[in-house]
């Protein structure tokens, strides 16, 4: 009776660990962020709008630097025919013949405000009565 029980949860087993290896990685990037950008590549991006601002290093004591496209570069640099003119945290502003460009660090998440209702005034401040 517990041979049947031992193999009955083996292959429950089994069957959830494969299902569990085959679910997608929630760290892993979008498939579109993993191709290889080659000179063609590079230039189908651009015209596509699809430079991509991935990452943002602010050190103390040196120069902001930003990941765009992959590539690494300095406040006051290029990227492509546009420069690095503005850097923070969450934004890379880039200006070009094109314009001004903003690169957002996420762009498809919608930011909202949160707005938080005031502290009410209470009474007298003071112990609470049966208390010690």
């Amino acid at each position: 009776m517990a041979r049947p029980m031992r193999l009955i949860a083996l292959a429950f087993l089994a069957l959830t660990a494969s299902a569990f290896a085959q679910s997608a990685d929630p760290t892993r990037p979008p498939a579109n962020w993993l191709t290889p950008v080659g000179p063609a590549g590079q230039a189908a991006e651009r015209t596509a709008g699809g430079l991509r601002l991935q990452s943002v290093l602010m050190p103390q004591g040196g120069k902001p630097v930003a990941i765009i496209g992959g590539k690494t570069v300095v406040l006051g640099g290029k990227v492509g025919e546009a420069r690095l003119v503005r850097l923070n945290e969450y934004e890379a502003v880039l200006q070009g013949a094109d314009g001004v460009t903003r690169l957002y660090m996420t762009p498809d998440v919608e930011k909202q405000m949160i707005v938080t209702p005031k502290a009410r005034k209470t009474g007298k401040a003071g112990q609470v009565k049966g208390l010690p």
